[in-house]
């Protein structure tokens, strides 16, 4: 039998949302709980994301008069996701209990006093699929005052979403348009007169992920869960097949935690270990990467040394960056998700040939770059615009109209010509072709049609773009000198494979036999969304309630994992009396 330095009920690796939902669930019912941190701020990547959770049949949509259904919500999954075949993490019983557990999950967190609501309009990325939501079916964090958490608020790690003034995820969002709208003067206004509030009375609002994170942190401090940041996993305690606890380090010794209940992985994936990327997803950096610094893998490869089958190891949450001039050496990196949605904007190869809609997920835009790449280099690949862009849109985090840093001229970051054939020249391009693919371009603008990728005619791709602009919110001919380019790479905010689990949240074997004692949830697994990306929040929302689903099936245990065997069979009501 191991030996322990200490005993718990049960032991989480990693202070992602899932760990802080799971640690609320044991709470909720008297269980002793410890979230283990390796770096030193909580709250992992979720804290650094912009906090969305794609949730169906939430209940804001109910409260707003959004129509959704159960039957809804799987027709849109299956049309999007596919078939479940070569992806394990995304069995027909995974997606079932997503369904189902996601809107208890929500439930059970308000109950805790978070407070959460939806963003009016963030519609599905595949909206114009059967099932699918223009409206969306995303759930985020209130703004959050960070000094709420005392002494716990220099322990929260911050959101790559910052704002010149305290602003809400959606405020945030309306914020571009300043320029073209008389609401934005006003609501910026607004934000601006809450900001000298905020100074007056001491807040320190976050938003985003911080604020999401920073409610469930503050709730789960208020529940008595025990966090420990500077507490790296080395290993799992394995005996005879059975997972018993975790071995961490306590004041500079080897510190051994059992766990009654069971261990919780959600140690992030491996965007931070370019060893790891080379093996499983050739072609991409970890310099292109948002993710938080913790994920660097080992605890995927820890859970693989005892036998844990992988899937999906190749798929990332992609998230088109373009990188000025010293960007790579930051942690938040200038995204360029609406720049080539935008009007008077495209993406073309490095050849000059467009070769994709840029509207629609990030990670179906980024896993098409990766795709041409194969072909024609693509890696990167150039964002091509007019003055009518510069003008009026935002480029690598820059107001609309400002003048650009002379460094990203000099570096030739920003390639700026008075024609489109002298852009070709200076791309290093054939000469005619990146003329002609503008013209072509240009002749469906004039038709306000894209026949060639169809930009346009789902609801997320207008959303991306300008809700001023007319006839099409996104389609906008590119004729104004001067003429500009741009690299473009795909990045990401995460990875997206890791370790199979069940319906339960429970780590399998390649044999599909599960390995008793083990849960994992969050970017350590492969994700219950396969190889697509819904919604926004389509990562967050399964971290959190695969956390949740793992609390919920540990309550349910009638066995100590540190003294006995595990039990064959699952209570079939572990899932029913989640929550209670």
């Amino acid at each position: 039998m191991a030996d322990f330095d200490e005993v718990m009920d049960f032991v989480i690796v990693g202070s992602g949302g899932g760990s802080m939902c799971a640690g609320l669930a044991m709470r909720s019912i008297g269980k002793e709980v410890a979230i283990h941190e390796k770096t030193n701020l909580i709250g992992g990547t979720t804290s650094r994301s912009g906090g969305v959770m794609w949730i169906p049949t939430n209940p804001f949509m109910a409260r707003d008069g959004v129509e959704d259904s159960p039957e809804q919500a799987a027709t849109y999954l299956d049309s999007v996701l596919g078939s479940t075949d070569g992806v394990p993490g995304s069995t027909k019983e995974r997606r079932r209990a997503y369904l189902t557990q996601a809107p208890r999950m929500i439930e059970f967190l308000l109950a805790q006093g978070i407070k959460l609501t939806r963003v009016k309009e963030w519609p599905d990325y595949y909206d114009e699929r059967p099932g699918g939501s223009k409206l969306g079916r995303t759930v985020v964090a209130e703004l959050f005052d960070a000094n709420e958490l005392g002494a716990w608020r220099e322990k929260l790690r911050l959101s790559f979403i910052v704002a010149p003034v305290p602003a809400t995820l959606e405020e945030m969002m309306e914020l571009p348009m300043l320029k073209r709208s008389w609401a934005v003067k006003f609501l910026l206004l607004k934000l601006i007169l809450r900001g000298v509030l905020a100074r007056i009375t001491g807040k320190r609002w976050v938003a985003g992920g911080a604020a999401l994170q920073g409610r469930m942190l503050k709730a789960a401090v208020a529940a008595g869960v025990t966090f420990r940041t500077d507490s790296p996993v080395s290993e799992l305690i394995v005996e005879d097949g059975i997972v018993k606890g975790i071995v961490t380090v306590k004041e500079g010794r080897p510190w051994r935690i059992g766990s009654r209940m069971g261990v919780l992985i959600n140690a992030g994936g491996f965007s931070h270990n370019q060893r790891m990327r080379d093996r499983y997803a050739p072609g991409t950096s970890v310099k292109w990467t948002m993710a938080a610094p913790g994920d660097t893998g080992e605890m995927i490869e820890e859970m693989m040394r005892h036998g844990a089958a992988i899937a999906q190891m190749e798929e990332r949450v992609g998230c088109q960056m373009t990188l000025p001039p010293g960007a790579e050496a930051s942690e938040a990196k200038p995204t360029a998700q609406a720049m080539t949605a935008s009007p008077h904007a495209i993406l073309v190869d490095q050849s000059g040939v467009r070769y994709m809609n840029e509207g629609g997920s990030y990670m179906a835009y980024c896993k098409a770059m990766l795709e041409r790449n194969k072909t024609v280099a693509a890696c990167p690949s150039w964002a091509v615009f007019d003055q009518q862009y510069m003008s009026n849109y935002m480029l690598a985090g820059t107001l609309p109209g400002t003048t650009k840093p002379q460094r990203w001229y000099d570096e030739g970051y920003l390639k700026k010509a008075d024609t489109i054939e002298e852009l070709e020249r200076l791309l290093g391009m054939q000469p005619g072709v990146l003329a002609a693919t503008v013209q072509r371009f240009n002749a469906f603008v004039s038709q306000n049609r894209d026949e060639d990728f169809h930009r346009g005619e789902r609801a997320y791709d207008g959303w991306l773009g300008d809700a001023f602009h007319k006839p099409s919110m996104t389609l906008g001919s590119i004729v104004e000198a001067p003429f500009y380019a741009l690299p473009v790479v795909p990045g990401d905010v995460g990875t997206y494979g890791g370790v199979v689990t069940d319906e339960f949240a429970r780590v399998l074997r390649e044999d599909r036999t599960v390995i008793p004692g083990l849960y994992a949830t969050g970017v350590s697994t492969a994700s219950v969304m396969g190889r697509a990306y819904p919604g926004a929040g389509s990562s967050v929302g399964p971290s959190f309630t695969f956390g949740y689903v793992a609390a919920s099936h540990a309550k349910e245990q009638r066995v100590d994992f540190t003294t006995r065997h595990a039990p064959a069979t699952v209570p079939s009501a572990a899932l029913e009396t989640a929550g209670s």
